[in-house]
């Protein structure tokens, strides 16, 4: 039997009620969502097909833009192999070995293209306690190479500093925004004095007056503690905080006051 969400942006079901010599098609509908294969026998072909025009998935795309699809499998992986298909091509994605699970892999589409994902079960004595489960992202706002690639938030790019323009979108377009006054690790530890906004509860409440969390960092933008408070943008990838434009709150306050003079503010806060 499977099933799917409400929203058909997940699939839940088993191979011991699937022909093995059957391809069953599934079509997911949303812009994230997750899929689990119990006892995987057979194979499945799942269409990524959002109800949101592929140009809506991330701010300040043009429908022109490419979209980038991300895919992390659990970490109980096993007993199948997952592919893309492109034009009948297909492209390893994870295999059935623990070592495919190392990260998080990437590919982009172009706006009316419908990827696939090809899910084909791999030959096992025992598949009683093999689970091919993964998680999917579907966004307009990273950059990837057109075919497979590795997970677009540990680029070389996201080390790169922010101007004054990426800074005020960052805080009306992203995910989280909050302001910090202490960091100290790659995952970086946060206590936050303010939270402007968070896609998810990934600032809880720790305290009377603040709210803690973690925001994740590439290891190769060499973050390193510092005195004074930051405005923190950035990502929820996977369920996970990540970095964006960090400027020191009392330079974000500057050209957020000089945008708002001269009529060239993208956004007002909400705490304005």
């Amino acid at each position: 039997m499977a099933s799917y969400s409400e929203d058909q942006c997940s699939w839940r079901g088993s191979g011991l009620s699937q022909a093995v010599k059957n391809v069953e098609q599934v079509w997911l509908r949303c812009a994230e969502g997750s899929v689990e294969w119990l006892y995987p026998a057979g194979a499945l072909r799942f269409t990524l097909s959002p109800r949101l025009p592929w140009s809506a998935l991330g701010p300040g795309e043009s429908s022109r833009s490419p979209v980038s699809a991300c895919i992390k499998p659990d970490q109980h992986w096993g007993g199948a192999q997952l592919y893309l298909e492109r034009d009948g091509v297909l492209e390893l994605l994870v295999g059935d070995e623990t070592s495919s699970l190392a990260r998080v892999t990437c590919f982009s589409a172009m706006p009316g293209e419908r990827p696939a994902l090809f899910l084909q079960s791999t030959p096992h004595q025992d598949i009683s306690r093999r689970i091919a489960a993964f998680r999917y992202e579907l966004r307009g706002d990273w950059t990837v190479q057109p075919s497979v690639n590795t997970d677009p938030i540990g680029s070389e790019g996201a080390c790169r500093p922010c101007n004054n323009t990426e800074i005020l979108m960052a805080v009306c377009t992203s995910d989280f925004g909050d302001v910090d006054h202490r960091y100290v690790y790659i995952v970086i530890k946060v206590s936050a004095t303010r939270v402007y906004r968070q896609k998810f509860a990934l600032f809880p409440e720790s305290g009377r007056l603040t709210r803690s969390g973690e925001i994740r960092t590439p290891l190769q933008c060499g973050v390193r503690p510092g005195g004074g408070s930051f405005l923190f943008t950035g990502r929820v990838h996977f369920g996970e905080a990540w970095l964006g434009c960090a400027p020191r709150y009392k330079d974000f306050l500057k050209v957020y006051e000089q945008a708002k003079q001269s009529l060239m503010i993208p956004c007002t806060l909400v705490n304005d």
